[in-house]
């Protein structure tokens, strides 16, 4: 080997290190996001009460989850069990306007879906899956380049879901960022089962 390629191969070396030290200083900030947001969880679930406003505490409870994974846009969808339908409780990120209140099906969409079967379900082309709507898309505008969504389950009832959307820096969400997006949803459903709990008690 000669002295230039030497040079150059330890060039090559050291870029290659410097990208992974960036990568893991990346995942590093990332984890400690996710550790902060899920103590604010428990915070949350903690300060739960008859006199908190629900919506608002859900409101926290998404921001938390989404700070968690890293994504920006994402909403909290309940399910209304008389009209089989999901309502868009809380939206985070572009379509907060637009999204809120808004209701589709039962079975409709990857969220329709994943609350239909309790499974948790993580896509990073929805374009290219057959469950995948691309109607709320259209109405806003907007493009869906990944869905991380899991069940928010209680008992032997389905309360709804929680969907995180565009992870950013356009990374592809992670079996780590379902598994955490699944301890939200176990938070997050006991939370909505106590505040349903407190409006029957009064």
């Amino acid at each position: 080997m000669t002295q230039n390629e030497a040079i150059r191969s330890l060039q090559t070396e050291v870029t290659r290190l410097r990208q992974e030290n960036q990568d893991l200083h990346d995942e590093l900030t990332l984890l400690r996001a996710s550790v902060r947001a899920v103590r604010v969880l428990q915070e949350l679930i903690d300060t739960l009460s008859p006199e908190v406003d629900v919506l608002t505490w859900i409101d926290e409870l998404l921001s938390s989850a989404l700070a968690a994974v890293g994504a920006q846009d994402g909403s909290l969808i309940l399910l209304d069990e008389e009209k089989s339908e999901l309502v868009f409780a809380v939206v985070h990120g572009e379509a907060r306007g637009q999204l809120s209140g808004h209701r589709m099906p039962l079975g409709e969409g990857i969220a329709g879906w994943v609350a239909e079967n309790r499974m948790p379900e993580i896509l990073q082309d929805p374009r290219g899956d057959s469950r995948f709507s691309p109607m709320v898309d259209e109405m806003l505008g907007f493009r869906t380049r990944s869905i991380a969504c899991v069940p928010l389950v209680a008992g032997d009832r389905v309360l709804g879901v929680i969907e995180a959307i565009n992870k950013g820096s356009d990374r592809d969400f992670t079996v780590q960022d379902q598994d955490l997006m699944m301890v939200v949803a176990q938070l997050a459903a006991m939370g909505i089962s106590r505040a349903e709990s407190f409006v029957e008690e009064s």
